[in-house]
């Protein structure tokens, strides 16, 4: 069946971010342990910003909601939970998402004990009181088994935490374009929601596929990369934004910077002011 979209809806206009956007400012800091399978490299070295001061530096730049990386914490005890939680909340910013950035539940050979890892992250994301938790769906090439086998993992991470919504990303090789990822939520039957990246998908389909999925999507994370160095594709961000609008996507646009300029403050600001002209 046809849908019929309005091409005028608006989007959420809540000035967001996903906090992967300040690697720099954060000293490109990865705490020892979060970052299993090599796709980071550990990083605690001193010298960019503490994460306890993140949430007023949200504020003082005007962001109302961030979605949080689990590799900035630097501890994961109860008090230090419930100070930055406090932090947040001092600050007016909304933990609108907490991200597991690591983990693949469909490792032929560690898949449960990523699994087991993975929940550990989720129950951090429950002490922080955030309503939000996005997981990897899996690392691995896309059949049959391997969709069926991250359906039921991720179906048993939800039954596991029934005071917090999972949601999964349209995001490494297991989700490499919208027929797997519908494949999959279709399999998930609405106990794991969708979160859309505009930035993880590439070529000239890039933007059907976002529209094929976008629409169930309750979640997202708008990328920016570069179209010449140290020039933000504008082209690209504007085209992703309008997409989502006109797919039927209704949730907070949290603004992903992937460039290179060190300015990561003043480039998500260059990103607000484009996004501010599809959002109205």
């Amino acid at each position: 069946m046809t849908r019929h979209l309005d091409p005028t809806r608006t989007l959420d206009p809540t000035k967001a971010l996903h906090t992967w956007s300040l690697f720099r400012t954060m000293g490109r800091f990865v705490a020892p342990g979060s970052a299993p399978s090599g796709g980071l490299t550990e990083n605690d070295a001193a010298g960019g910003l503490d994460l306890l001061e993140l949430p007023g530096q949200l504020a003082a730049h005007g962001f109302s909601s961030a979605q949080l990386c689990h590799f900035y914490l630097p501890g994961t005890d109860p008090a230090y939970l419930a100070e930055l939680r406090d932090g947040f909340d001092t600050a007016g910013v909304d933990l609108d998402c907490f991200l597991v950035d690591d983990g693949d539940l469909v490792h032929p050979e560690q898949g449960e004990e990523q699994q087991r890892w993975v929940s550990g992250w989720i129950e951090v994301a429950e002490q922080l009181g955030v309503p939000k938790v996005r997981v990897p769906a899996g690392d691995q090439a896309p059949t049959a088994e391997t969709l069926a086998l991250s359906a039921r993992r991720l179906r048993a991470l939800a039954a596991a935490h029934p005071s917090i919504r999972v949601l999964t990303e349209n995001w490494k090789s297991l989700l490499v374009d919208a027929p797997t990822t519908q494949s999959l939520m279709d399999q998930l039957e609405g106990e794991v929601g969708l979160l859309i990246d505009t930035g993880n998908w590439d070529g000239e389909d890039k933007y059907q596929q976002i529209a094929a999925v976008a629409g169930v999507a309750e979640c997202s994370q708008v990328k920016a990369r570069e179209s010449a160095p140290g020039v933000l594709d504008a082209e690209d961000l504007t085209r992703s934004l309008v997409t989502l609008r006109e797919a039927g996507y209704t949730g907070r646009l949290s603004l992903v910077y992937a460039g290179t300029d060190d300015d990561e403050w003043g480039r998500l600001e260059q990103m607000h002011e484009i996004a501010r002209t599809v959002t109205g």
